[in-house]
């Protein structure tokens, strides 16, 4: 586990293998750390690693396939980090009301693709010690379907159901922070997998 990071029972990989479990027919965006692991999963047509990638902005790309397919569940996998980066996304996408996006928060407490930094919500950057809370700050952003998990079990349990909620959804899954070689790396051109995901969403 990196130093700064949070401690949870869940791993990255293992949180993201139960989403994939449940996520057939559905678009999938990820990045930052959730596309390395999300790359190692068995790729869909409709799964787009977004990396490289401006950091922040999952969601917003997130929101405009939500709207411009509304037929299909968009999930968007997010780094706490990138979430930092751009938290006015929460307010537009609630107020897009894209019924079919979730939005999935892993957090680690820390950038770990730049080095393990803590993030300023973190509770060690923290002046009280309390990390701050992403469901709360979903929910004063106008989401109504909000859940957090700790733990591997009942993340597993209720991740049809939640993802199956009327959106948008949030989730925030707390995970350790990874070690090691934890650089994303791009799949392919990108050209070529825009060009790609373009064809499976038949646009």
């Amino acid at each position: 586990m990196a130093s700064n990071s949070i401690h949870s029972q869940m791993l990255l990989p293992e949180a993201l293998r139960v989403l994939q479990a449940h996520s057939q027919d559905s678009v999938v965006i990820s990045t930052m750390g959730a596309a390395r692991e999300w790359a190692k999963l068995d790729p869909s047509p409709l799964d787009f690693v977004y990396v490289p990638s401006s950091m922040g902005q999952a969601p917003s790309l997130g929101l405009v396939v939500a709207l411009a397919q509304p037929a299909r569940r968009v999930i968007i996998c997010n780094g706490d980090g990138c979430m930092l980066m751009n938290l006015g996304s929460l307010v537009t996408i609630t107020a897009a009301g894209a019924e079919n996006l979730v939005l999935v928060v892993v957090e680690n407490g820390i950038y770990e693709v730049t080095g393990g930094q803590a993030t300023a919500a973190a509770a060690a950057r923290r002046e009280d010690g309390e990390s701050l809370c992403f469901a709360d700050m979903a929910r004063a952003c106008g989401f109504t379907s909000v859940f957090e998990f700790t733990a591997l079990d009942d993340w597993a349990a209720r991740c049809q159901e939640v993802i199956n909620q009327p959106g948008p959804v949030f989730i925030c899954l707390q995970v350790e922070g990874a070690e090691g070689d934890v650089s994303p790396r791009s799949p392919g051109p990108a050209s070529e997998r825009v060009a790609r995901f373009m064809e499976a969403l038949q646009l």
